[in-house]
């Protein structure tokens, strides 16, 4: 038996609301704004949640000294499409050039490391 389910998934960021409307359309989610904690509700899936974070310094890929903190793998249906969506929202690119493999890492519009994965 679990201990705990998922509540939410939680991101430091400077901008919550901006963050969570990159989020909420590439998931599709609803956005409930909070001020400086932002969630966004996800169909079948745990909250993303934002909070504001002053001094906020974005993780680093790919870096042994500097910690990631966490990453997020979205499943998507077609690699190419993902990833034209998520760079006109704003994610910018990490590691995409090995066009083989099955997933492909990118930054989010605050500099959390993300990876849209094959599904």
């Amino acid at each position: 038996m679990a201990i705990a389910e998922v509540g939410s998934v939680v991101l430091d960021c400077p901008d919550p609301r901006a963050l969570a409307e990159f989020y909420a359309r590439v998931l599709d989610g609803t956005i409930v704004d909070e001020g400086d904690w932002v969630d966004v509700k996800v169909p079948g899936g745990p909250t993303l949640a934002f909070q504001a974070a002053p001094g906020y310094v974005p993780p680093r890929w790919p870096s042994p000294e500097h910690s990631q903190q966490f990453h997020l793998d979205l499943t998507v249906e077609d690699l190419d499409t993902a990833e034209k969506a998520v760079l006109e929202l704003g994610a910018r690119p990490l590691e995409t050039d090995d066009r083989e493999r099955t997933f492909r890492v990118y930054a989010d519009p605050a500099g959390h490391p993300f990876c849209l994965c094959a599904g």
